[in-house]
C-alpha cells in the first residue's frame, strides 16, 4: 500500500484520516462539513435498521386475506402493508372504508369482523401495518354539515379498527377516482358559485380539524401516512400567494384540510407525507431535493401557527413504483443507466430509505407479492416477473441482514470464500494485496497487515500468538491514542460485501471497523461514503462482534478494512482483533 508503512503517519493523499487534524484550511472545512451533513445517511450504517419498507399496490389484501396469508406474506421483503377493510351492511352488501368521504350514514357493527381479523392475526415481522382510507366518491361538497357529518364518523369508525386491530394507524389516499367527483378541487364542489376559494378554503380547514379530534378520539397516537400531503402542491410555493395557483389545482384545498389536522393533532400524532411523485426519481439527488422542500418550502402552505407542529410532527417518506422498472417502455419507465434496471430499484430503494424519516412505501400494479382475486394482477410474482428484485429490495432495506443469510446459504452449500489474508492471525508469512508473500517482522504488524497511528500517538502492536478468540493468533495493540490495522482489497463499483471481525479490549479502548476507499491507483476517495462499524454483543466470552455490508461506490477500485482502535492512554489498554472476514455477495441473477 503506496506510502503505508508498518507504523507511521500519511500525508493528506495517503492517511486513514482516522480522526481531523484541524490542518486543513477553515473554508474547506466548512465545505466538507456541509457535504458530510448532506450525505451523512449513506454512512450511518446503524440507522437504516429504523427505517421499513411497506408494501402496497393492486395485490393489496383485506382483513380477511390478510389474516388467511399472513405467514407468507412475512416472508416478503417488507415490515408492513397498508390493508384494506370491507365491512357488511345488514342487507348483506359490503361497505369498504376506501370509500369514506361520502354522506351514507355507517355503522360500526358492520366492521367488527374487519376487527376481529386483525386481532386474529399473528403478526411477527409486519410491525408497521396500515388501514386504508380514501377520499372517495368525494362527492359531498364542503358546505354540506350533515354530509361531512357522516364522513367524520365515517374517519371515527376507520380509527376505531385500527385501534382495535392493533395496527400502527390509518394510511390515507387522496386521490379522486371516481369522476368526476374529486374532493380537493374547487371546480368539483357543488356550491363554488355561492362561495369564493377562500371561503372554501376555511372551510376545509374545519372540516380537517372535526376529522382529525374524532380520529384522535378513538385512536391516541396514531401515525396517519398519506400517499402525499403538501408536496403534492409544491408548485403553488413558488407564488409569492399560492392561493391563487391553489385555486385551479386538483388538490387546492388539501393544504387546508391538513392545517385542520394540525390544528386539532396532540404531539403525540405523526403524520407521514409519502411523496407519492417519487415514483419517477432515479438519482440521489431527486431524494435529497424532495425531503429539503416537503420539510422547508412546504411549510409555506401550512399557517403560520401550525409550522412549529409541521416541522416536529411530519416525517418525510417516498413512493416507489415497482412497475416503472419492470414496463418494457411508456411514461413509467425508468432507465437502467447501463445496467440492470433492477440495479436501479436497489440504488433508489436504498436511497429512499437513507433519505426518508422512517418509510418507504413500494407500490406494484401487474405482478403480485402475495394471493389477490384482483384480475388485472398477472398471476406471475415480481419475483418472477422482474428478478433479482426481492433480492434487491432485502439488501436495500437492510443490507446486515441480507448478508448474514447469503453467508449461511453460502456456507451450507459449501461455497464461502473469505477474501481476508491470515484472517485469523495464524500465520508467519501471507500475502499482501498483489499476492506477494510477506513475512512477519518483530514489532510489525501481523503478516498480510499493515499498520497506521497518528503521529502523537505512540502505541505498541504486536502479533499476539497466545491471545485468540477461537485459536491462539490476533492482532494487538496498545497504548495507541488513534490507529487500525489495514488490509486492502481490489473491488468493482456496485459490488457488495459483508466484512466481520470479532474484537476485545481491556482498560480504556474504543473499537470499530471502518471501510474506506481508494481508486484503482490507491488515491483516496469517496471520503462521505466511508462506512463505520461498531461493536454488538459479545459472541465468545468477552470477544464481540463487528459486522457490516458495504456496496462499492462509483470510481472505486479499491476497498480498505480499517480495524481501529482508540482513546488509550497507557500499556494496559489493550484492543485485539480477530477472525476478520471479507466475503463477496452476489444478487439473484438480475433482469433486463
Amino acid at each position: 500500500m503506496k506510502g503505508i508503512g508498518r507504523v507511521g503517519t500519511l500525508c493528506r493523499g495517503g492517511q486513514p484520516h482516522i480522526a481531523h487534524t484541524g490542518r486543513r484550511a477553515m473554508p474547506a472545512l466548512c465545505a466538507c462539513l456541509l457535504l458530510l451533513l448532506v450525505c451523512l445517511p449513506s454512512f450511518a450504517g446503524a440507522a437504516r435498521s429504523t427505517r421499513k419498507l411497506i408494501a402496497t399496490g393492486w395485490d393489496g389484501p383485506d382483513t380477511k386475506r390478510l389474516r388467511e396469508n399472513i405467514a407468507d406474506m412475512e416472508k416478503r421483503p417488507f415490515d408492513g402493508v397498508f390493508f384494506n377493510a370491507v365491512g357488511v351492511r345488514e342487507d348483506g352488501k359490503p361497505c369498504g372504508i376506501r370509500s369514506a368521504h361520502s354522506a351514507t350514514p355507517w355503522k360500526k357493527e358492520w366492521f367488527q369482523t374487519c376487527v376481529d381479523d386483525l386481532k386474529a392475526t399473528k403478526f411477527t415481522t409486519f410491525t408497521d401495518n396500515f388501514l386504508t382510507i380514501g377520499a372517495n366518491p368525494g362527492n359531498v361538497d364542503w358546505f354540506d354539515d350533515a354530509g361531512w357529518a357522516a364522513i367524520v364518523e365515517h374517519w371515527r369508525i376507520a380509527a376505531w379498527v385500527a385501534k382495535q386491530g392493533g395496527v400502527t394507524g390509518v394510511q390515507y389516499d387522496p386521490e379522486p377516482y371516481e369522476a368526476p367527483f374529486a374532493q380537493f378541487s374547487y371546480a368539483a364542489q357543488t356550491e363554488k358559485d355561492k362561495h369564493t376559494f377562500n371561503e372554501y378554503y376555511e372551510k376545509a380547514r374545519q372540516r380537517g380539524r372535526e376529522v382529525m379530534a374524532a380520529t384522535v378520539a378513538e385512536f391516541p397516537g396514531l401515525t396517519l401516512y398519506c400517499y402525499f400531503m403538501n408536496c403534492v402542491n409544491f408548485q403553488a410555493v413558488t407564488f409569492e400567494d399560492p392561493r391563487p395557483a391553489l385555486a385551479g389545482s386538483g388538490y387546492g384545498l388539501f393544504p387546508a384540510f391538513i392545517d385542520g389536522w394540525l390544528d386539532a393533532a396532540p404531539p403525540d400524532v405523526t403524520f407521514v407525507d409519502g411523496c407519492e411523485n417519487a415514483y419517477m426519481f432515479n438519482s440521489e439527488m431527486d431524494f435529497y431535493a424532495a425531503a429539503v422542500k416537503i420539510k422547508g418550502a412546504c411549510q409555506q402552505l401550512v399557517a403560520p401557527e401550525n409550522r412549529g407542529k409541521y416541522r416536529a410532527q411530519v416525517q418525510v417518506s417516498f413512493g416507489i413504483y415497482l412497475d416503472a422498472y419492470w414496463n418494457e417502455k411508456g411514461p413509467y419507465f425508468i432507465d437502467g443507466k447501463g445496467g440492470p434496471r433492477v440495479n436501479r430499484l436497489l440504488a433508489n430503494t436504498a436511497c429512499g430509505l437513507d433519505v426518508a424519516d422512517e418509510y418507504v412505501w413500494m407500490y406494484g400494479e401487474k405482478n403480485r407479492w402475495w394471493p389477490t382475486p384482483n384480475g388485472g394482477v398477472n398471476k406471475e410474482s415480481w419475483a418472477e416477473a422482474l428478478p433479482g428484485s426481492e433480492d434487491a429490495l432485502r439488501w436495500a432495506r437492510d443490507p446486515a441482514d441480507f448478508a448474514r443469510d447469503r453467508i449461511t446459504a453460502l456456507r451450507q452449500a459449501g461455497t464461502l470464500v473469505n477474501l481476508a489474508r491470515n484472517a485469523d492471525f495464524g500465520a508467519a508469512t501471507a500475502p499482501d494485496v498483489e499476492g506477494k508473500q510477506q513475512d512477519w517482522k518483530d514489532g510489525g504488524a501481523p503478516a498480510g497487515w499493515s499498520f497506521w497511528q497518528t503521529d502523537k500517538s505512540k502505541g505498541v502492536i504486536a502479533w499476539d500468538r497466545e491471545t485468540g478468540a477461537t485459536a491462539p493468533g490476533s492482532a494487538r495493540a496498545a497504548n495507541v491514542e488513534n490507529g487500525c490495522f489495514i488490509q486492502t482489497f481490489p473491488v468493482k463499483p456496485g459490488d457488495r460485501y459483508a466484512v466481520r471481525t470479532l474484537a476485545r479490549c481491556q482498560g480504556r479502548s474504543s473499537v470499530s471497523v471502518r471501510v474506506r476507499w481508494q481508486t484503482a491507483d490507491r488515491k483516496w476517495t469517496k471520503e462521505t461514503q466511508d462506512v463505520i462499524l461498531s461493536p454488538g454483543a459479545a459472541v465468545i466470552g468477552d470477544w464481540r462482534e463487528i459486522f457490516g455490508a458495504v456496496t462499492i461506490p462509483e470510481e472505486v477500485g479499491n476497498l480498505v478494512l480499517l480495524l481501529g482502535m482508540s482513546s488509550q492512554f497507557s500499556d494496559q489498554d489493550v484492543a485485539w482483533f480477530d477472525d476478520v472476514e471479507v466475503h463477496a455477495l452476489t444478487l439473484a441473477p438480475a433482469g433486463p
